[in-house]
């Protein structure tokens, strides 16, 4: 279907012939856009025709608005401004323009490329659930895909969902020491929401614990030992937060060993695992099904996690990495 500019340019140029006798080539038929302070959609500029038609612009504009709202059922009205023919579109042009793309399920989309192409995106950690960010990120990684595949691309949507680790550790943590047994059902509460809860908790537990400890005789000692100049109480614990945490918190003890324990292999962990992501991964999918995106592929760190510490071991031999004093590489 011709857009409506070209159908005018064609029917102008069908009037001026059969008007005045003259022959015009449509790609020389000027029209614009209506200026805002004027009605109408399109405007024919007709001074080109003056001289073929040999009458006063404002007559062949009036000779050639009626001649084309008479052809061309798209137009519905027309006014003229001196020179200047102002066309008005139908309601009924605008719809088929727009639902015709629409209804096409090929519209837009071009042939096959030969071209693989990877998106990934979303890849949560499974301590909580899907916050805003990740949803900015699973709408631009599906649109991306959306388009990709438009012109012609074959494209793989993937994600890599970090399900392990001292985070995950803290939710399971939070739920053997304050869950009493609870579920997802026995509460109603959305999957992912559950375990988030349990992972807000763990660190409002360990808030607790710390702000006891710095007002422990410990504590203070701490703080006197290795503030710096001028540095208040406050800013000091501020920092020593993640220290703290690895050396003195009860609550970071009990997380790492059951990291460690994870890692090991121990059952009873590896099935309260399995059983809080299950959870966290059937809250997902309603937020998946319900954004209308879908994934081809997903991994998992737990199943590369051993593969990349060779990978760093082996970058330590080498001396391409290096260990600093907290031990990280």
């Amino acid at each position: 279907m011709l857009n409506v500019v070209s159908l005018i340019q064609e029917k102008v140029c069908q009037a001026v012939q059969e008007l005045y006798g003259a022959e015009f080539q449509a790609a020389n038929v000027p029209v614009n856009t209506t200026r805002k302070e004027f009605e109408g959609d399109y405007t024919v500029v007709v001074f080109p025709f003056t001289k073929v038609a040999r009458q006063k612009p404002e007559v062949i504009a009036q000779q050639l608005g009626q001649y084309l709202t008479e052809q061309l059922p798209e137009l519905v009205d027309f006014n003229v401004v001196k020179g200047f023919l102002n066309l008005t579109v139908g309601d009924e042009y605008w719809k088929s323009f727009l639902l015709g793309p629409a209804q096409d399920t090929r519209y837009g989309k071009q042939p096959a490329s030969g071209k693989k192409v990877v998106i990934e995106s979303c890849s949560p950690n499974t301590n909580k659930p899907l916050h805003l960010g990740h949803i900015r990120n699973i709408l631009l990684g599906w649109s991306m895909s959306q388009i990709l595949e438009a012109v012609g691309h074959e494209v793989v949507k993937v994600q890599i969902i970090n399900d392990r680790g001292i985070a995950i550790c803290k939710s399971m943590l939070a739920w053997q020491k304050y869950g009493n047994g609870n579920t997802p059902a026995s509460v109603t509460m959305k999957p992912d929401h559950f375990v988030g809860y349990y992972y807000v908790k763990f660190e409002q537990e360990f808030q607790a614990e710390y702000k006891e400890w710095q007002e422990s005789t410990e504590g203070r000692q701490v703080f006197e030992a290795q503030h710096k100049e001028n540095e208040s109480p406050t800013e000091f614990f501020k920092r020593y937060k993640d220290t703290y945490f690895n050396e003195y918190s009860q609550l970071g003890q009990e997380a790492r060993s059951l990291l460690l324990a994870w890692e090991a292999g121990e059952e009873e962990v590896v099935a309260l695992w399995k059983k809080m992501n299950g959870w966290v991964y059937a809250g997902f999918d309603v937020t998946f099904e319900k954004l209308g995106v879908t994934f081809d592929q997903i991994y998992y760190e737990s199943e590369t996690y051993l593969l990349g510490k060779k990978m760093v071991e082996k970058g330590l031999e080498q001396g391409v990495f290096y260990r600093c004093e907290d031990g990280s590489v």
